[in-house]
Formats: C-alpha cells, structure tokens, sequence
C-alpha cells in the first residue's frame, strides 16, 4: 500500500469517475486503474461498485476512503511541521469564499496577505455555502469565509466579524422619510431577493418571516448579486437589504440611500470555517489576524443580533 495508491482512491471517490479522476491526477486512466485494483487485491476487498454510473464506494471502501483521507492528511502535516519550525509558510492555500463576503471582504486582506507571506500561493474560489461544505468535505478546500453558524458536524467554526444589515431605501419609498428602519418595517413582498443558493437571502426571509402585506411585487425578481438588487431599487421596484461593507463600499450618490435598522440590530456572523484541526492550521490563524485588522473594528465585538443563514421550516 502507498500514499500514491491512497491518493489515487481519494481522486475516484471525489470525482465518481475513473477517466476523471486519472485527469486530476495527471496519470493515464490505465495508470490509475491499475493502482486502484492493485490495492484491492492486496486488501482483499472490493472498493468501488464499478456497475454503478457513477461509480461509488462499497461499505467497506466507504471506510478505507475515510481513513484514507486521514492518512494523507497526516503525510501532509509531516512537511507543514517542518515548514512552521523554519518559520516558512509555503505552497497552495485554497480558499473558498461566499458571493456575498468576496466583493466587499476579499480586496481588504489579499494585498495584505500577499505581502506577508509571497510564498503561499491563495486560491479563492467564489462558491456558494453548500459547495463549500461539499469541497471541504473531500478536501477540495483547505478553508472558506461564509456566514454562521451553518450546523454542519465536522465543520469548525471560528468567528471572524459580526456584520449588520444595512436598508437601501430609495427615494418617493414609503421609508424614504425615515432615519431608521424597524424589524416590524420590513415587509418581505417590498424586498428585492437574491435568488435561491444564497444564504444572505435566507437570512433575510428568517427577519422577514413574519412580515407581509400579502400584496403583489409589481416585479418578480431575484438575483444573484446586490449591484443589480440596487439598481432595480432605485428604479422604484422597491427597497433592499445590504450586508454592512458593501454598504459603505457603494459609491457617495448611493449612500445617501442607505439607512440602519433600529436594535435589536440584525447581523449576520462571518467565520473563517475548516474541517482538518491541525493541516494548515497557522496558515488559518495568520489569516484570521489579517482579516480582524482589515474590518472596522466596531464588527469584530458587535454581536447586535445574529440571523440565522439556514432557511426556517
């Protein structure tokens, strides 16, 4: 048994396909395959059900895959130790980041990061929540920046900032006049959404939930960033919700449209989240110190009241 061996069995498993796997691989799917049975005869057992489309583990391969995970993971932690005891941190960090984090958080801490360590290779991905979770899981990503907290066993949960919610309320709105905004205000059918995926929509649908004049929308649209959300709103199609970096990201002309939302404030909870305790884990904790010193420092402590990203029943 090797590790190449147990990487190649790790490459099935996430991929579900053989010719795809040996792709990721960067071997001949011959090569792979050969590998791939060469381990079943010395184990004894079969590890896929190759009569399934895709292919998947067996009971058995289901808990070698597993172990297998471990094992590798290990190999790795052997050269980081190294790495951390020469104080040099090096190599691919691939971090996943949600659409609603990325725009406004990403350009604060890349420069920084970069300037502080030129040799760790930062990867991000833009994706939603439950591809990083799925990414994570197969060890796709080595950590992502998401809204908390997710209830997903096996995900660690460090949190990052606390950020509140922001109305943008356009002019001739009903609440155009205000200077505040309350809970009981926000009415779900005068809010323009991002579509289904995004968990600052669920979090936005948990505040709203009880909420609604049951009128009609003289539109019906979501969509998948706020820019369009803001535009749609100053055209007179209603009023949105912002997360608090984008806010003050916007430009002079639109912040005018901007107002708070009375205490109890809500907030959505940003975490920098993993699944492996120890791999990578200094590459984490630098990480997070960067980003606490590229937010304002009022939303690092600012807990207000933190809504849920996970969509009510």
């Amino acid at each position: 048994m090797t590790l190449t061996q147990l990487q190649y069995l790790i490459a099935v498993d996430n991929h579900r396909h053989f010719a795809k796997a040996a792709e990721a691989s960067f071997v001949t799917q011959p090569t792979l395959s050969m590998q791939i049975q060469k381990l079943e005869e010395e184990l004894g057992v079969l590890l896929f059900d190759r009569s399934k489309h895709p292919v998947r583990p067996t009971s058995i391969g289901e808990r070698i895959i597993k172990q297998a995970r471990n094992v590798i993971n290990e190999s790795h932690r052997i050269h980081e130790i190294l790495q951390e005891s020469k104080n040099q941190l090096e190599g691919p960090f691939k971090l996943g980041v949600i659409p609603t984090v990325a725009p406004s958080l990403v350009p604060r801490f890349i420069s920084k990061f970069h300037q502080k360590f030129p040799n760790i290779q930062l990867q991000i991905q833009e994706l939603r929540t439950d591809k990083i979770v799925e990414k994570l899981r197969i060890d796709e990503l080595d950590a992502a920046l998401l809204a908390t907290p997710l209830e997903e066993k096996g995900i660690i949960e460090r949190p990052l900032y606390y950020e509140p919610f922001m109305a943008f309320v356009p002019e001739n709105h009903r609440l155009s006049k205000e200077s505040f905004i309350t809970n009981s205000e926000l009415d779900i059918n005068d809010i323009l959404l991002l579509n289904e995926g995004h968990c600052f929509r669920n979090s936005i649908l948990n505040i709203c939930k009880q909420n609604s004049t049951n009128e009609h929308k003289p539109i019906e649209l979501e969509s998948g960033n706020f820019e369009t959300l803001i535009k749609l709103s100053k055209k007179g199609f209603g009023m949105t919700l912002v997360p608090y970096l984008h806010a003050i990201d916007l430009p002079k002309e639109d912040q005018k449209y901007v107002k708070p939302i009375a205490d109890p404030r809500p907030s959505r909870e940003i975490s920098i989240v993993y699944t492996r305790a120890e791999l990578k884990i200094k590459v984490i904790e630098e990480l997070m110190k960067i980003i606490r010193k590229t937010v304002p420092e009022k939303l690092l402590n600012e807990r207000n009241e933190v809504v849920s990203p996970l969509r009510s029943a």
